[in-house]
């Protein structure tokens, strides 16, 4: 911690070795949050670029009010949602390859974390899940993200998405609801064979900071 505050003022004072290090311990969990929110690795690559300018501009407006992850996460939030705000179209999900002789094979995501609701992203049923929230506005898609597949509290989620919590707890339910539907329209069986999908994450809050 002590460490992480030294690199933070040193940024402030225009150190780029100090930035160098806070990149390098923050690169993979902005690059796969920028993925899941696009599903484009080449997207995800350059809006990862655009947050860390970000950062490197704005780390003088922190105010070590928050936790410094929380801090990046609320950056990097806005970054995904102004970009697919300005796309104005549906991502091309592409978690797979097709190719002519083996079938689909997965597609590698570099470095990427263990996501912790395993049985929600088998293997069989992530394009469709994929392709599912792809159809959510984008602050519904941030909000699942958040909680599902970076396991944020709705206390870390309502810092990054600058909502109070009972306001988090209500978009997240309505965010699982339409996504319920859209599985359900587009008849998807998902949802009998994982039966975390119908809560999407509906427990107690977690306490900590981001890891």
């Amino acid at each position: 911690m002590e460490q992480e505050l030294a690199l933070i003022r040193a940024m402030q004072r225009g150190d780029q070795e100090a930035f160098a290090k806070v990149l390098a311990a923050y690169e993979k969990q902005v690059y796969n949050l920028c993925l899941r929110m696009t599903a484009n690795h080449e997207d995800a690559a350059d809006l990862t670029q655009e947050a860390f300018i970000k950062v490197w501009r704005g780390v003088g407006n922190y105010k070590f009010e928050s936790s410094f992850s929380t801090w990046i996460y609320r950056l990097t939030s806005n970054v995904c949602i102004d970009f697919l705000r300005s796309k104005k179209r549906r991502p091309t999900i592409s978690l797979t390859q097709e190719e002519e002789q083996d079938g689909a094979a997965e597609l590698e995501v570099p470095d990427a974390a263990p996501l912790p609701e395993e049985q929600l992203l088998q293997r069989e049923h992530q394009r469709e899940i994929a392709a599912a929230m792809a159809q959510l506005d984008e602050e519904f898609r941030m909000i699942l993200t958040l909680r599902v597949l970076d396991d944020l509290s709705y206390e870390q989620i309502a810092e990054v998405m600058d909502l109070k919590v009972g306001t988090v707890k209500s978009r997240l339910a309505r965010a699982r609801t339409k996504l319920k539907n859209i599985l359900t329209k587009d008849g998807n069986n998902s949802l009998d064979k994982t039966s975390k999908l119908s809560e999407y994450r509906g427990r107690g809050e977690r306490q900590g900071d981001m890891r």
